[in-house]
């Protein structure tokens, strides 16, 4: 398989939106992994082009048709490495996930990779198929966050909604979609945007995204150090309104555009590929929203090259 092949197959671009997920429930949980926190993210990234690599070999027979440029059915990826891959990569996560976290970690990435591959195996072609989905970004959120439902809850749903609307948008992308299937990935996009707003503003004294260093959880790159004060909080916020306008202009402007013509197949299509790179606004504010406004810049940065890497590899 050649590199370009490969990069083709787990649509490499979109894999940069990844690691905010786990980064996000982190910061909200108070970062209980400590020192191995960046092997999240990186079950995460795993995780992800195990799904993008299973969907091309799950969908192989409709892509003939629908996509025939794709990795598969154009002939430059046999089925089986495509398969093969998924299944390495799979593997990969799970491990990582075990670094990170021990068994703690894998109650949570063991039902997260059988939602990535329930989705691509039999999810996307049913009414299932968006909750399915969020329900893996969701996951994905509380992989961070050591399976801390109470802590990351409201990280986990914005993800999930902001999920939900782009795959149930994403349905239209060969022959268009409908008025309603627009309306419903501008919705996720709206409550996303508005539980992230909430969460910030209901952040008071130090920042919840942040704990005092314990043998547990020393203090790391990975793990930003607490600060509190007026400073910091006015900081977070600056940056979480910033984060929120950018995710607002482009993934809503976006999908505003396809509900106002959802025949059109260009431009539904154009709509999920900003949503699929624009989840990192929304978890880049809810990252600041949690104390960690730096890290939250980082990820803006990193979606800004999703962007400029799209031009190149298809994210969808």
């Amino acid at each position: 398989m050649r590199p370009r092949d490969a990069a083709e197959l787990v649509r490499l671009p979109a894999a940069l939106t990844a690691p905010g997920d786990s980064l996000a429930g982190a910061a909200a949980a108070g970062w209980p992994y400590g020192g191995r926190t960046w092997a999240a993210p990186a079950a995460s990234v795993c995780l992800y082009l195990a799904g993008m690599a299973l969907n091309d070999f799950a969908d192989s027979d409709l892509d003939a048709f629908e996509r025939p440029e794709r990795p598969v059915p154009s002939g430059r990826v046999a089925p089986f490495q495509a398969l093969g891959t998924a299944v390495a990569l799979s593997g990969a996560g799970l491990g990582l996930a075990a670094v990170a976290g021990g068994t703690r970690a894998l109650r949570v990435a063991v039902p997260l990779t059988a939602a990535v591959w329930s989705y691509d195996l039999w999810a996307q072609r049913t009414a299932a198929g968006p909750a399915v989905m969020a329900l893996a970004r969701g996951l994905d959120v509380l992989l961070g966050a050591g399976g801390d439902l109470r802590r990351a809850a409201l990280p986990a749903f914005a993800v999930a909604a902001h999920t939900a609307g782009v795959t149930t948008l994403s349905r239209g992308e060969v022959s268009g979609t409908t008025g309603r299937a627009a309306a419903a990935a501008l919705t996720g996009t709206a409550t996303a945007a508005a539980t992230a707003a909430a969460l910030a503003a209901t952040r008071t004294g130090p920042a919840a995204g942040t704990r005092p260093r314990t043998a547990a959880a020393p203090r790391t790159a990975a793990a930003p150090r607490p600060r509190t004060g007026r400073r910091t909080r006015v900081a977070a916020g600056v940056a979480t309104g910033a984060a929120l306008a950018g995710y607002a202009a482009t993934v809503g402007r976006a999908q505003l555009a396809a509900l106002r013509a959802p025949g059109h197949a260009p431009t539904v299509r154009a709509a999920t590929g900003t949503g699929v790179r624009g989840v990192t606004g929304l978890q880049s504010a809810l990252l600041a929203g949690a104390g960690a406004p730096v890290l939250a810049g980082a990820l803006t940065a990193l979606g800004g090259l999703a962007r400029v890497a799209s031009r190149k590899v298809s994210p969808t």
